[in-house]
């Protein structure tokens, strides 16, 4: 067999069922032969008698202050152990246990609980090996009732099993590429899921299978966020445009992509143009959207709808259980604005931000890119292309009119502050149009935090609408100022969190440091006003390290955000803090560089304990525009190449082999969560348009479809694609506005 075909087949073994089980992990786990190697926390004696490993235990409130376990597990990440043991107790009791790492952060691959009994209760359990670090297994015994605890018949074996997170992991090709396609003078990198130690031939082909290139992968381990081994295979030296070009290895191959100079142009087009069929209170025309997007203004009072023409605030029980009776006296005309997600809920924080990076990819064309298509008419499908207004100006302006809308009135309590949302008393269920909700309405009480996110994008939009709309840029400095004094009056009126009480998103926050921050910088920013440098300049988060690679920001913490704003746009700013400023930028970007490089797929995200979290992928883009915005700063191409190798994680280099926009690459999404893009509900109803982002892998099951499918899972395959699966698989606004800035940035950077 050739070098080749040894290679080939070392990757298929790791898919093929029953593996062989592996040799026993605890020696002498019968303790018959003392020879076993458990060990004890200070203050606790262990006794060796009967086949059994004993311990008495004192009182203790602590259960970690006395601890046995045993050390050196050499577990195989990607394969499935058997833990079994046999507990007594005196008195019954329950008894804890861990396997983990045997270092910190002490992650745990398996946690279990055994009622032990006097007479002795069997216990087993299998678990996923993720971590290639030497485990143990420990038993924390601290207890209020003293007692004794005795062990026998512990056991700890490989199973023969593959993981379901590796059988996941291993539905698509074996090699994952950017299914979309690579840039000319671009990183072009692919990931082997293969589970072979050495190094694996590999050829890239044109369209007409002709070999072009040839190389070898280089072995990159075990990752445990797939659940997976893999390898790199990397072309970056093929320059040669041209579509329907694959990488092969034997009989495998990628699925087909192109290289080229402009990739990225058409994606940031319809990702703008996602945000039309978003909209409420306006008819979507076919002609724009295309015919199966068609569908009547929705929430403007014609039946069933109730509307948002004229909405009271929430009342009765409801808002004397999230508000301890608030209500209010007035309504508002609240139309407009843009559906926060699947769902028909308007939320004023996400709502905010969105617009924010929308119009942040318009001032980075301004300032960074002169003549690109995001500045001028004409982009993206909108009614009001060809108006002479930028179209992402004229996407920004239709939140930004509602955002306006949901200021409290002069003359009322709480004057000048943002009603937090807006949305149906009661939850709605799929499918449903947004004219055929027929729900009341209602205005939850103002928060802070929404307030001063107005004020930031309302400052952000009245520096950008300046020469384009002067009495528009008027109107929204005026409405800043104002929520600014309302938010400073009102320091403390927090969001609460309802578990879903009442027919929409929670959106709690408790905390609204980083938005008064925000707020500063943008309304600074617009104005040159020292009182706002001042506030910024005595804030924590003047030089906190605000951008972390478990995500740089998000809706709830938009202080990243701003740092970002002020490193591209502060040139008015005193030197010093302006060099510290883009320092800081620059350090937190050349660190997501080193990580990236440790990553087998590429991608530029690392969250805690490598969970992944609700909307990981709209996660990643946030730091790839740390990335973009390090480019910006130093001109430095790493940085821009680390933009690039990042959207290949979201284009089809993941665990999943699946691209996470709608209609890029040979496999995507086609039932993201969502009331009116429910084909997998209603065959008449489309599946979402082109240019939808997937939320991504979650690792917190929060749907019945995930806790259903996905147990077990390893991160990144932590997704599911049906429509039901909101907390995986939902598209929203905040989703879909850092994908329009990557795709502008990607598509004007050279």
């Amino acid at each position: 067999m050739s070098r080749f075909g040894i290679a080939h087949a070392a990757i298929v073994a790791l898919f093929l069922p029953g593996m062989a089980a592996g040799a026993e992990l605890i020696a002498d786990g019968h303790f018959s032969e003392d020879k076993d190697a458990f060990w004890a926390s200070d203050g606790l004696k262990l006794e060796r008698a009967n086949g059994r490993l004993c311990v008495r235990v004192e009182s203790n409130d602590e259960a970690w202050s006395q601890i046995i376990g045993v050390n050196g597990l050499k577990l195989e990440p990607g394969r499935i152990y058997r833990l079994s043991m046999t507990v007594a107790t005196e008195p019954a009791r329950a008894v804890s246990g861990r396997v983990q790492r045997a270092q910190e952060p002490w992650t745990a691959a398996t946690e279990f609980t055994v009622a032990g009994s006097p007479d002795g209760t069997p216990f087993s359990t299998e678990f996923e090996a993720l971590e290639p670090d030497e485990a143990q297994l420990v038993l924390p015994l601290g207890s209020r009732e003293p007692g004794r605890v005795c062990l026998d018949d512990v056991s700890l074996v490989a199973t023969g099993a593959v993981s379901p997170a590796a059988r996941r992991a291993s539905e698509g090709p074996a090699i994952r590429v950017n299914q979309s396609g690579y840039l000319t003078d671009g990183p072009k990198r692919a990931t082997f899921v293969a589970d072979a130690k050495q190094a694996i031939d590999f050829q890239l082909l044109d369209a007409k299978d002709r070999i072009v290139g040839k190389g070898k992968t280089h072995p990159s381990g075990f990752d445990p966020t797939a659940g997976v081994g893999t390898q790199i295979a990397d072309f970056s030296p093929f320059s040669v445009s041209g579509d329907g070009y694959r990488l092969v290895s034997g009989d495998w191959a990628s699925d087909r992509f192109s290289i080229g100079e402009d990739l990225y142009g058409q994606l940031r087009v319809d990702a703008l143009s996602w945000f039309y069929p978003q909209r409420s209170g306006i008819e979507i025309k076919g002609a724009i959207a295309g015919k199966a997007y068609a569908r009547p203004a929705g929430h403007v009072g014609v039946a069933p709808n109730v509307g948002d023409t004229a909405v009271a605030c929430l009342s009765g029980e409801q808002a004397e259980a999230l508000y301890g009776g608030w209500s209010c006296s007035y309504r508002l005309d609240v139309t407009g604005g843009w559906y926060d997600a699947g769902d028909h809920g308007k939320y004023a924080v996400t709502g905010a931000l969105s617009a924010a990076q929308l119009l942040a990819a318009y001032e980075r064309g301004l300032f960074f890119a002169p003549g690109s298509p995001v500045t001028r008419d004409g982009l993206s499908r909108i009614p009001e292309n060809g108006n002479g207004l930028p179209d992402i100006l004229d996407e920004a302006r239709w939140e930004l009119d509602f955002l306006l809308r949901m200021m409290v009135p002069d003359g009322e309590p709480l004057a000048g502050m943002v009603h937090h949302k807006v949305h149906d008393t009661a939850w709605t269920t799929a499918p449903m149009l947004p004219s055929d909700d027929p729900q009341p309405r209602a205005l939850h009480r103002p928060s802070t935090a929404a307030t001063l996110d107005v004020a930031a994008v309302a400052a952000q939009g009245a520096r950008l609408f300046a020469d384009q709309n002067p009495s528009f840029s008027a109107r929204l400095l005026a409405a800043a100022r104002k929520a600014w004094v309302a938010a400073n009056a009102s320091p403390a009126l927090f969001a609460p969190k309802s578990d879903g009480l009442a027919g929409g998103g929670d959106y709690d926050d408790d905390s609204i440091l980083d938005e008064l921050f925000w707020a500063a910088t943008e309304l600074y920013l617009t104005t040159g006003n020292g009182e706002y440098l001042k506030t910024l300049q005595a804030s924590p988060l003047w030089t906190d390290d605000v951008l972390s690679p478990g995500g740089a920001f998000d809706w709830r913490n938009v202080a990243g955000f701003a740092r970002l704003q002020l490193a591209l746009y502060g040139s008015g700013l005193p030197k010093a803090d302006q060099e510290a400023i883009r320092g800081s930028v620059l350090v937190a970007a050349r660190h997501f560089l080193a990580l990236q490089q440790t990553e087998p797929f590429g991608l530029v995200y690392q969250p805690r304990e490598r969970r992944y979290d609700w909307g990981s992928n709209q996660l990643m883009l946030q730091n790839l525009i740390v990335l973009s915005a390090a480019f910006d700063l130093s001109g430095e191409k790493a940085f821009l190449d680390g933009v690039r190798e990042g959207m290949d994680y979201i284009l089809g280099r993941n665990a999943m082999g699946l691209s996470y926009v709608t209609g890029y690459g040979a496999r995507s999404p086609q039932n993201q969560h969502s009331r009116w893009y429910a084909r997998q509900r209603d065959p008449s109803l489309p599946a979402p348009p082109v240019g939808s982002l997937a939320g991504g892998p979650n690792s917190t099951l929060v749907d019945d479809i995930a806790r259903e499918r996905l147990r077990g899972c390893a991160p990144q395959t932590c997704y599911v694609d049906d429509v039901e699966a909101y907390g995986s698989n939902e598209i929203a606004i905040n989703w879909n506005a850092p994908l329009v800035y990557v795709a502008s940035f990607l598509a004007d950077a050279r």
